[in-house]
């Protein structure tokens, strides 16, 4: 079946209904794409190595199969999931989609959005959120107890939503406990103005000599969301941090990973390129100003020319193919939607249905030049899909 075929059927809203119905009898927990550390085998070594750290990391990311039972991996809720998760949860309450299947996602939004209240992370100038796995990195390990730019600006995106559908509760103005991130971002992730704009750090723990393009777009959005609901001068902030990462838009229209180029471990791949676009489309969205037009029109069309095929197959990045990703198919349809082609996301959409869906509301990883790889990923592939195909259906029904 096809996105076309889904659509004005209203089976689109049926597989979104799925997707979640799938995260929510699992309580929204599951294995994720780097919590290899988790392993309790590993934790059972009598020894604390870096490079047997990193050994086991990789091999469990990068096995042609799942080994994570065989390495006895804890499956734990992601932050950044949970905050996907309720941003579609409200969707399809919006949208109706629990008057037909007897899903209350009014109330899951709301015990989700509560969660990641109480699970944000503590110690820090304002308010954030970090990944729940340990992760090792070659010059530190990751605790889960160092939050950073992405999770957290997510997570600020779902309360805010959620006090836009007024579901604040009790005491709890979700609205008020996310202001202060502002302050995370100036003290903890060093805000510093530079002639090209403004930048910051993506971790708190990680030094500053080189800096993530698309965590500092999403940190400037955060900004600006502020600034939309206070109304105090965040908006001048957000968008000199954006000014900044367009300052390092590429020739060919896309960013790579991290400024300096030479720090980067990807080139300009898939996903990270749509987490910029997307800002920039959500800075239009939030202020009604076209002071990127330009920069998206050269973004747009390399993300749609480069960076996809025709018929919706998303490409690893500007020189490979493969992997095709399912977390950068989400993206696309995110970007897609957001941007009002719906033709575009719609064959995003087509693809993933035919070649990474598995049925009842299940998605595979990642599509190998030659095999697949056919775990499920909880934030990676149904948390992504989930906010997907909500996006996909809001702007839709925005649009008509």
């Amino acid at each position: 079946m096809t996105a076309s075929q889904l659509r004005p059927t209203g089976l689109t809203g049926e597989l979104l209904g799925k997707t979640l119905g799938y995260a929510r009898e699992r309580d929204y927990t599951g294995w994720d794409y780097g919590d290899g550390m988790s392993s309790r085998l590993l934790q059972a070594l009598p020894v604390e190595n870096k490079w047997v750290n990193l050994a086991v990391q990789e091999t469990i990311k990068r096995a042609p199969v799942n080994v994570r039972p065989l390495f006895l991996v804890e499956q734990r809720r992601n932050y950044k999931g949970t905050a996907l998760f309720t941003m579609a949860n409200l969707t399809a309450h919006r949208l109706g989609l629990g008057e037909k299947g007897g899903v209350d996602y009014e109330r899951e939004a709301r015990a989700l959005a509560d969660w990641l209240i109480a699970e944000r992370t503590p110690g820090y100038a304002g308010f954030c959120g970090a990944h729940r796995h340990e992760i090792q990195h070659l010059d530190i390990k990751g605790l889960p107890s160092y939050p950073d730019m992405v999770s957290t600006s997510y997570a600020v995106r779902a309360l805010l939503a959620a006090h836009d559908a007024d579901l604040d509760t009790g005491d709890v103005d979700y609205a008020e406990v996310v202001r202060s991130v502002a302050d995370f971002i100036d003290e903890d992730l060093e805000y510093e103005e530079i002639d090209e704009g403004a930048r910051m750090k993506y971790v708190p723990a990680w030094s500053s000599d080189h800096y993530t393009l698309n965590a500092v777009a999403l940190g400037g959005v955060t900004l600006l969301e502020l600034g939309a609901r206070f109304g105090e001068p965040h908006r001048e902030r957000g968008e000199k941090l954006l000014d900044y990462v367009v300052s390092r838009q590429r020739p060919e229209g896309g960013w790579m990973y991290r400024d300096p180029p030479s720090a980067s471990h990807l080139s300009m791949d898939s996903h990270h390129n749509g987490f910029v676009i997307e800002s920039l489309l959500r800075h239009r969205e939030l202020t009604g100003s076209d002071r990127y037009s330009e920069v998206l029109d050269d973004a747009l069309a390399f993300y749609r020319e480069d960076l996809f095929e025709d018929d919706g197959a998303p490409n690893w990045d500007e020189s490979n193919r493969y992997p095709r990703d399912i977390h950068a198919a989400a993206q696309g349809i995110i970007v897609f939607s957001r941007a009002g082609e719906f033709a575009a996301a719609e064959r995003v959409i087509d693809w993933v249905l035919g070649t990474l869906y598995v049925g009842d509301g299940k998605f595979r990883y990642r599509r190998e030049r030659f095999f697949t790889k056919r775990v499920t990923l909880m934030r990676w592939c149904e948390a992504w899909m989930a906010y997907a195909l909500a996006t996909y259906l809001d702007q839709r029904a925005a649009s008509e």
